[in-house]
């Protein structure tokens, strides 16, 4: 039984299973917690995954393999808030491969489509600097990255 009022539902085209168990691998505090087969009623093959429960970091999620009808947009995307420059790096370097596309800002589509932004926890203190300069810079050190580098946005916002 969830925990949460509100569970965000990822649609995947026959690939739920494998998508949770590579989100799981990403972050130390994740387990699948449940997973639903299709029984001998519905669109599905008995026996195969309908639906994957699993938990990142406290948060739920459920991954459903729904089809091929829809597919994951950057409209809707995951913040990951990093501590760490090598906590980014990391993570940026294992949702970018096997096809994933790195954006502008932090923004990264991994293999399965789905869109992340692997963000500094500070960057949004930094933007909001009560030195609106400060800010301006920092913001326009961003603007100016694919993956985000805390040190340099640090320091152009300090104007070094």
């Amino acid at each position: 039984m969830t925990k949460q009022k509100i569970v965000p539902c990822l649609w995947f085209n026959g690939q739920a299973e494998e998508a949770a168990n590579f989100y799981c691998s990403l972050f130390p505090d994740a387990r699948i917690t449940d997973m639903l087969r299709w029984g001998e009623v519905g669109h599905g093959t008995p026996g195969s995954v309908l639906t994957v429960s699993f938990e990142i970091e406290g948060q739920e999620f459920l991954a459903l393999n729904g089809g091929p009808e829809f597919q994951f947009t950057p409209a809707i995307s995951l913040m990951i808030n990093c501590e760490r420059q090598d906590e980014i790096d990391a993570l940026w370097e294992k949702l970018g491969a096997d096809g994933g596309e790195a954006m502008q800002c932090g923004w990264i589509t991994d293999k399965y489509g789905m869109t992340w932004q692997v963000t500094p926890r500070r960057l949004l203190a930094l933007l909001k600097d009560k030195d609106p300069a400060r800010a301006g810079r920092a913001m326009q050190a961003m603007m100016g990255m694919v993956k985000l580098d805390l040190p340099a946005i640090e320091a152009a916002a300090d104007g070094k």
